[in-house]
């Protein structure tokens, strides 16, 4: 099994974050668009959460703390 690298786990999703910031919209119209933009919006927020969190081993599990504003 490969070392498992938790700051680089965390900075892979502060670039899938900047890369849903990033990415422009498809020629949708409607629902669909509408449906892609909320997605965007989901998928950014969470990205950004992870991407942001402390983290820490106790007990054998690694621990996320995410901070939710302040």
């Amino acid at each position: 099994m490969a070392e498992f690298n938790v700051d680089e786990f965390l900075a892979r999703f502060q670039e899938r974050a900047a890369a849903v910031r990033e990415r422009g919209i498809p020629p949708l119209e409607g629902e669909a668009r509408r449906s892609y933009v909320a997605q965007m919006e989901t998928d950014f927020t969470d990205y950004s959460l992870l991407g942001s969190a402390e983290w820490a081993v106790e007990d054998g599990n690694l621990v996320l703390r995410i901070p939710l504003g302040g």
